[in-house]
């Protein structure tokens, strides 16, 4: 049967290959994937489906219906692109500078579409399939956008299944799990003001620097110190800003940084802790903190994979790897995804498909990174077998 699967799909490698090739030169980044979203909506209309355009700005929608069952399933690929400037020297490098396809979201597509023309053709379920090819993945929500914008109210379906490359899993394999798959994702500011002096006469103001640095350190005590140790969770400084010459403290520093885990609990006490932290060392060094949580785009909540959902995303992966190439235990990952949000409205799950090992060109966000055209078949067949085992053909 697992053969069998890919072997339907082996016919349309070559143009998988040839889309994923073409949409990795031409990146896009968050709410901007104009050309993008054109390319995959006139592939659509091609295999006959119908189109929807623009819902969470540069959103795709299609569906596809096959017999008479009311049952609807939504399949959902990201088109975005990164702000990393691509070091590769292949053939179809980026053509933007500055932006490049460094998570496989072009792969991403390219499987989604390889499937969507496939069951065009060969329609062999019972319901109805919706399509979704989704902007703005990277730190920017483009989930909630399409939701926002009516997403499941014009298209409401009874399960929503997602799927990401990874590196360090073998190609063509797959892994899934019920439960918190995910970390949540936040983001904060904090902004140190004191009172700015010659560097020579420190004693005449407040340092900022001093303080954000104290600040920084005990940040990294939450984790270690209030956290339950059954629990993971992270937090990171990621941006210091302060100063602008050699002799003179300056009047604020600003911090920027996340923080990652897998429950709502362990993510109140992680704001509350930043809060108290910042509060109360600032107020010890003669200075004043502010914290700002998610300033510019919202945070991401866990993705959390439902029960019946996963049962049956095993059920199609294994059809297509062999129960031997699908991990029912992969470790949940640190790293977040925007697909959770629409986890939050409907029940579904989110797997990962091999993508080889980092050492090559796999690792996620690096700027020699390339997705693995090999299992373009492997990710078009789960996304067909999944149709078939959720949507199955009256015999």
């Amino acid at each position: 049967m697992a053969m069998t699967t890919v072997k339907k799909l082996s016919e349309w490698h070559e143009p998988m290959r040839q889309w994923r090739r073409h949409l990795h030169q031409f990146p896009e980044t968050a709410f901007e994937e104009n050309e993008t979203a054109r390319f995959i909506a006139a592939r659509l209309r091609e295999f006959g489906l119908d189109v929807h355009e623009g819902l969470g700005q540069t959103g795709v929608v299609a569906s596809l219906e096959a017999g008479t069952s009311s049952r609807k399933i939504a399949l959902r690929a990201d088109m975005d692109a990164l702000f990393i400037q691509e070091q590769n020297t292949f053939a179809h490098r980026s053509k933007h500078d500055g932006k490049m396809h460094a998570c496989g979201h072009d792969g991403h597509s390219a499987m989604l579409l390889g499937a969507a023309g496939y069951l065009s053709r060969h329609p062999q379920f019972d319901g109805t399939v919706y399509f979704i090819f989704q902007p703005a993945e990277e730190g920017r929500a483009g989930a909630k956008r399409m939701i926002d914008d009516g997403l499941f109210k014009l298209f409401p379906v009874d399960f929503v299944f997602g799927m990401h490359n990874y590196h360090d899993i073998p190609e063509g394999h797959f892994a899934v799990k019920s439960g918190p798959m995910m970390a949540s994702f936040d983001c904060f500011e904090i902004v140190v003001t004191g009172r700015a002096s010659h560097a020579a006469m420190p004693h005449l103001g407040n340092d900022a620097i001093v303080a954000a640095a104290q600040v920084i350190g005990a940040l990294q005590t939450i984790v270690s110190r209030t956290v339950d140790p059954l629990n993971s969770a992270v937090v990171s400084i990621t941006q210091i800003h302060g100063g602008d010459t050699w002799n003179a403290l300056p009047e604020s520093v600003v911090l920027r940084g996340t923080f990652r885990c897998f429950t709502p609990a362990v993510q109140e006490l992680i704001v509350d802790k930043i809060r108290k932290t910042v509060e109360g060392i600032c107020a010890g060094l003669g200075v004043s903190g502010s914290v700002a949580f998610n300033p510019e785009n919202p945070g991401y909540p866990v993705l959390v994979n439902a029960p019946d959902a996963t049962e049956l995303a095993l059920l199609a992966a294994a059809k297509v790897a062999g129960s031997e190439g699908v991990d029912l235990c992969p470790v949940p990952s640190m790293g977040s995804e925007d697909f959770a949000f629409m986890l939050q409205q409907v029940p579904g799950c989110y797997v990962w498909i091999g993508n080889g090992p980092s050492e090559g060109s796999c690792l996620l966000h690096n700027p020699h990174y390339d997705f693995n055209d090999a299992i373009l078949p492997m990710g078009a067949a789960y996304w067909v077998s999944l149709v078939e085992t959720v949507l199955p053909a009256e015999v």
